[in-house]
Parts: C-alpha cells; sequence; structure tokens
C-alpha cells in the first residue's frame, strides 16, 4: 500500500499562509521589501528569529489575530521597526519608535571606518581614545564604537527630547556618556582634547519632501531629516563643531546625501582647517560620508573616491 502524498499545510492558521497572505497585502500597499517584513513580523509575533520560521510551528489563533493587526499596520506604511520595537544595527539591537530616527544599514558602513581608524590609533596611543558621537539619535554610532573599541571613552549627544529618551534608554549600562544639548556647543570641557568626531546630522534638502516614502516622511522626526534648502546645514553645522572639539591630528566622519559629497567635502577644504579631505562611499557604491583630519594651517589636497 503507497502513501499518499502529504499536501503543504494551507489551513487559514497556519504559519505558511499566514506569511503568504501578508506578503501579497504589503506588496499590493507598495511596502518595498513585503516578503521580508512579512517574515519578521512573523518572528516577532511567535518569539523566534526569523531564520527559525521554517520549524516555528503554526501561529496559534491569538498569534495569528496579533499579526494580523501588524501586517495591517505596517500596509499603512507605519516603518517595520516601530511595530517589532528595535532595529538592528551592526552587532546591536536598539530600542526606536516614534520621535527617534531608525538607524539606516548605510550608517554602519561610517562606522566601519571610524572603529577601524580608531584601532589603527590605539596601536601607538597610550590613552584610551576620546570620541563624540554628534546627534545621536537612537545612540546606534556610539553605542557600535563603544562595543567594537574597548576602552574607547564615548560622549554622545542629542538635542531632541523624544531622540534623547529612546538613547537614554538604550545607552543604560553601556559605557557611553549621554549628553542633551546642542551640536553647535555642547561639551565646551572637550574642546582640543578630541580623537574623532562622528555623526549622522540632517542633510536633506528641502525639495525632497515630496519625494521620500512614507515610513521617512511621515515617522522619522523631522528634526533628523531637514538640512535646509541645500541639505547643508547639518553637515555645516558638524564641521564648526568639529573643529571647536577636535585636537590636532583628530579625525571627523559626517554623512551626508548621496549627491552632496564634493560639496561637503568643498566646505571642509574652504576651511583652511582640514587635511586629507576623503569622500567615501557606501557599499552601493554611492557618496556616503566626508572624513577629514584636523590639522592647524593645513592645505588641502585634492579630494579623492577610493
Amino acid at each position: 500500500m503507497t502513501r499518499a502524498a502529504v499536501a503543504p499545510d494551507r489551513t487559514p492558521g497556519s504559519l505558511r499562509e499566514a506569511i503568504d497572505g501578508a506578503h501579497r497585502r504589503l506588496s499590493a500597499a507598495g511596502v518595498p521589501s513585503p516578503r521580508h517584513d512579512a517574515e519578521a513580523l512573523a518572528a516577532f509575533v511567535i518569539g523566534c528569529p526569523p531564520a527559525r520560521l521554517l520549524v516555528a510551528g503554526n501561529l496559534s489563533a491569538g498569534q495569528h489575530t496579533v499579526f494580523t493587526e501588524l501586517v495591517a499596520r505596517r500596509a499603512s506604511r507605519i516603518p517595520l521597526q516601530h511595530l517589532t520595537g528595535s532595529a538592528a544595527f551592526r552587532y546591536l539591537e536598539v530600542a526606536v519608535g516614534p520621535g527617534v530616527f531608525v538607524p539606516r544599514p548605510e550608517t554602519e558602513v561610517v562606522v566601519g571606518w571610524c572603529i577601524d581608524a580608531l584601532r589603527m590609533r590605539a596601536i601607538d596611543a597610550t590613552d584610551p581614545p576620546l570620541v563624540v558621537d554628534l546627534c545621536t539619535g537612537s545612540g546606534a554610532i556610539a553605542l557600535s564604537i563603544a562595543q567594537e573599541v574597548k576602552g574607547t571613552v564615548v560622549h554622545a549627544v542629542e538635542r531632541e527630547h523624544a531622540a534623547f529618551t529612546w538613547a537614554q534608554r538604550n545607552v543604560t549600562g553601556s559605557r557611553v556618556i549621554l549628553h542633551r544639548g546642542d551640536a553647535t556647543a555642547a561639551l565646551p570641557e572637550l574642546d582640543g582634547l578630541v580623537d574623532l568626531v562622528v555623526s549622522n546630522p540632517p542633510y536633506l534638502p528641502e525639495t525632497q519632501r515630496a519625494d521620500l516614502e512614507p515610513e521617512v516622511r511621515d515617522h522619522d522626526p523631522e528634526a533628523a531629516l531637514w538640512g535646509g534648502a541645500d541639505g547643508l546645514a547639518g553637515p555645516r553645522m558638524i564641521e564648526l563643531a568639529a573643529h571647536r572639539l577636535l585636537r590636532h591630528g583628530g579625525l571627523v566622519a559626517v554623512e551626508h546625501a548621496d549627491e552632496q559629497g564634493d560639496a561637503v567635502a568643498e566646505m571642509f577644504r574652504a576651511s583652511g582647517a582640514w587635511s586629507a579631505v576623503v569622500v567615501r562611499q557606501d557599499l552601493a557604491a554611492r557618496d556616503r560620508f566626508v572624513t577629514a583630519q584636523r590639522d592647524r594651517g593645513a592645505v588641502t589636497g585634492s579630494e579623492e573616491k577610493p
């Protein structure tokens, strides 16, 4: 007697059917990554890593209800990270939600450069490196540097109340020292002492408001997005703050929009206080951040795009 083939589980409460249905609904709503988000929400509801979904079993009736509600909210373009309450960043999970900028994968490349630079410095230095993260938001940059470069003293600065509250939650128990303040005037006691200043400041031009995805336009805080008419107000602020904070020979890394690399590099070059000004790319080969070295009386060379 031959065994009949077992049909795939397609009962209304099955996990596979739920994810397939969520995928279709999110795709119809224009969500950029519908399959990923459907699986991420299912894993969140079940309480397992996404990689374990294949062996997670079916949804209970209660889980199915919660999952359906979350999918509906995601279809309305509420950010996935607001629904799960966290965002992955390098080796961390940081708490995020309304009022704080959701850290992006592009910024991980900026942090990677900073970590490499600090590790190179540590070869010859006797004192722990001193780092300032301006416009810290959730604290993801500061926390990653503190975790990955042992002994580093990291100060993080945030002006906005809601974002500061999220940062407080994330840095509790870490070695990051959090300050409420404006990047332009923060930490005067560290003027001329800092080894590295890093920032992901507001840099979007006002003209791009209509072009943004709803997740960004309607849910990321405006203070973290908009950098004036040309988008360069944020990078200008960081150049001035880094000029004040850094010791001679100290480094700055500032993120910018992908079309702003040359303009931000020219800003640093024009000040006359920086050398080794370099426009650097993200993993998609788009201009993503500028690095420079604080140097009294520097004569800056031509920018590179390695």
